[in-house]
């Protein structure tokens, strides 16, 4: 797809302007309800809706197609997100009325990377066309790892700070406590980061980390850099409302890292196999279709899975409870 420097301008020109009316309307800190995110995660993913029809309407079918195809996969990736910015949230015992600033800020710093990475991706993809090859082994690495991590039933209990991170508190100085919503103070006239500070770094620099893989998979869905980006932006900008909305239901996503790592597990052939094709090789190569059915399906399995084996598990455990406080009883 041709875009010019000129929608380029207005794309990011939008987006800046639905970050600002994001901005203003959390802009005082408070406890965000169910209902509150759940209208804006409507809202968001319908704006990703439009922007992707307007792209089928001015653009072509195959753009729209791999807008909703990375847009999708984006999302999916970015609910493994969560699970960390929930350890975040714990251990620096974030009080919930600021919760909603922290994702926002630490949103748009991930986001801010993430325009880096997709620039750099797209370079060397331009130059380099065997770097289809890097990319496609690397995530079907992934899913492998996804998988054994899965298997052996590895979870994260606790969240490690990165080196970057403590070397900016080393550097700084962190106070004792919150500050509202306070970047800096001044304590015995030093100029010192508060906690919320640092955990708006923590959410934004770790995204570094799922970029890895995620930055890839989309590049493995299309090349175009536009499409790239704005996919990015729409599954981003959606999370923090995200992060309210389905936070008590992320343990009942128990099959989540299965349903990933055959997502790019798939996406790491195709790029291999478009990697050959690239090469002169007479392969045969997966359509954007296929790709987004394909994505959409293991999406609906994997949730529909997760949710029975969590009521499976909620009932045996509920059962467990119930024979226990008989044993109890009739001991008494």
């Amino acid at each position: 797809m041709d875009v010019s420097m000129t929608m380029w301008v207005l794309t990011i020109l939008g987006l800046c302007a639905l970050i600002a009316v994001d901005f203003f309307i959390g802009r005082k800190p408070h406890d965000v309800s169910i209902k509150e995110a759940g209208i804006w995660t409507i809202v968001w993913i319908v704006l990703a809706v439009l922007f992707g029809l307007g792209l089928l309407v001015w653009g072509d079918s195959q753009a729209s197609g791999e807008f909703f195809a990375g847009y999708i996969t984006e999302k999916s990736l970015s609910v493994d997100n969560l699970f960390v910015f929930v350890l975040i949230m714990a251990k620096f015992a974030v009080p919930s009325h600021l919760q909603q600033r922290v994702l926002m800020v630490g949103v748009l710093i991930a986001l801010v990377l993430r325009a880096i990475f997709i620039a750099a991706g797209a370079a060397i993809i331009a130059n380099f066309s065997w770097v289809f090859y890097i990319f496609g082994a690397f995530l079907i690495y992934t899913a492998w790892k996804l998988i054994q991590e899965a298997r052996a039933g590895e979870e994260e209990d606790d969240y490690e700070e990165n080196r970057l991170l403590k070397s900016i508190e080393k550097r700084f100085g962190v106070a004792d406590r919150y500050h509202g919503t306070k970047l800096f103070v001044r304590v015995n006239g030093k100029r010192v980061m508060t906690p919320l500070m640092v955990v708006m770094l923590a959410i934004g620099t770790t995204d570094i980390l799922f970029a890895l893989d995620s930055i890839p998979a989309i590049f493995g869905l299309t090349q175009d850099p536009y499409i790239v980006f704005t996919a990015n932006a729409f599954a981003l900008m959606g999370l923090r409302q995200l992060y309210f909305l389905i936070g008590g239901l992320l343990k009942k996503l128990v099959h989540l890292s299965y349903g990933l790592s055959v997502i790019l597990g798939f996406i790491g052939v195709k790029l291999v196999l478009h990697a050959l094709h690239e090469s002169g090789l007479h392969v045969p190569e997966i359509s954007i279709p296929f790709s987004l059915a394909f994505i959409c399906a293991v999406l609906v399995v994997t949730t529909i899975t997760s949710l029975i084996a969590s009521k499976k598990q909620s009932e045996k455990a509920a059962a467990e409870a119930a024979e226990k406080s008989g044993k109890d009883s009739v001991e008494a």
